[in-house]
């Protein structure tokens, strides 16, 4: 059996990240997330020296959906009011050992992989239970 606490990031993230326009409604970000049977996108720069963003499906519960009287339309909302940003990022070498401290550190369940000029994968709490 593998030393999973061992394990680097790149073993065991996930390729093909999804993305999506900060300038897209709320509506197409959901659309993309069930066609490609993901829970989060990660949010496009404007350009090489902005931050990546992520938007999750508990984002769009919590701050559109389920947010009261503040309640949101999804087809009128754009990505960009509702996305996370700066992300929280792991490198690709990092053992999972330490991505798990950033996560919990950070209180997400996912986090990008960053080989500093890209993001290479994603990296979720799921995806180190399945490996364990």
């Amino acid at each position: 059996m593998p030393n999973v606490r061992e394990t680097t990031a790149a073993e065991i993230m996930r390729k093909g990240v999804e993305t999506i326009s900060s300038s897209a409604t709320v509506a197409e970000a959901l659309r993309r997330m069930k066609e490609q049977k993901v829970s989060s996108l990660i949010v496009e720069r404007r350009n090489k020296n902005d931050a990546y963003g992520i938007i999750t499906k508990a984002d769009v519960v919590t701050k559109v959906i389920d947010a009261g009287p503040k309640r949101k339309n999804l087809s009128h909302t754009k990505v960009f009011h509702i996305m996370s940003k700066p992300l929280v990022t792991v490198s690709p070498g990092l053992a999972i050992k330490y991505c798990t401290r950033v996560m919990k550190k950070s209180g997400v369940s996912r986090v990008p992989v960053f080989d500093g000029k890209q993001i290479v994968g994603i990296l979720s709490v799921t995806d180190i239970f399945n490996h364990a």
